[in-house]
């Protein structure tokens, strides 16, 4: 039989929510029925994105927040009574060449794309696993990984690192967390059409040949990603922990 995308009275909580992927992946997740926590650094940003949510007749609720300030989140959580969907999505990219990569660079990228996606993705467990009925009700962590945790890119060092720590971290995370039936999985784009992509793309001469390595000849749309978050967040995946879902239009299959 088929399984639909219902989130109905489940809490999902979205990091990085008020732009991009997450922005997308936050309105995916009320659209589909859930009560959505977004966080972000910019009170705009979630003002714009929780309208759009309203507009749907979804439910959420914002909190600004630094995700790299670990205290700052743990204050945050504390104010979410409920939660069964994580959507760890928060990062950035600042390319470099391997041999001009500053420390600065290195530290900002890995604090905030490895060490706050690890306290976030631990903070947030310990209160799903605290539910007296959590093996019945079930949960899902979805890490926002890349295709560049799975294949190298030039410029992109620091974030191959980043990435690839996060997919093994997924999959550790899977086995301990799966006596509570709480799945844990990663949704790996290639280039999708958000505005820091937009920025990279200004150099033509690399927007074409990131564009050659990609076989539908595409790059994604914020949506597709949304749609694979939102389906890994659903019980429609149920028997779904410990893998990836590319979205990268055939790049890691050559």
């Amino acid at each position: 039989m088929f399984k639909k995308i219902d989130l109905k009275n489940k809490t999902a909580l979205v990091t990085g929510a008020g732009k991009g992927l997450g922005k997308a992946c936050a309105i995916a997740l009320a659209e589909a029925g859930a009560k959505v926590v977004i966080i972000s650094r910019t009170k705009s940003d979630l003002d714009k994105v929780s309208k759009i949510i309203k507009k749907t007749k979804g439910s959420s609720s914002s909190f600004v927040c630094d995700v790299t300030n670990l205290n700052e989140f743990e204050r945050v959580l504390k104010k979410i009574s409920r939660l069964d969907i994580l959507v760890n999505n928060a990062g950035n990219n600042r390319p470099e060449h391997f041999t001009k990569v500053t420390q600065e660079n290195m530290n900002y990228l890995t604090d905030l794309n490895m060490k706050a996606a690890f306290n976030v993705a631990q903070l947030c467990s310990q209160k799903m696993v605290k539910v007296k009925n959590r093996k019945k009700i079930g949960g899902s962590i979805i890490h926002m990984s890349s295709q560049l945790g799975r294949v190298g890119c030039e410029g992109r060092n620091v974030y191959n690192m980043n990435k690839f720590g996060l997919e093994g971290l997924s999959r550790g995370m899977a086995f301990e967390l799966a006596q509570y039936n709480i799945r844990v999985n990663t949704v790996c784009p290639t280039f999708v059409e958000t505005p820091m992509v937009k920025k990279f793309f200004k150099n033509k001469k690399f927007k074409n040949k990131m564009l050659k390595n990609i076989p539908l000849g595409r790059v994604a749309k914020e949506s597709d990603v949304a749609t694979a978050v939102a389906f890994l967040a659903a019980d429609s995946s149920e028997m779904i922990t410990g893998t990836s879902m590319m979205v990268d239009g055939g790049w890691t299959a050559q």
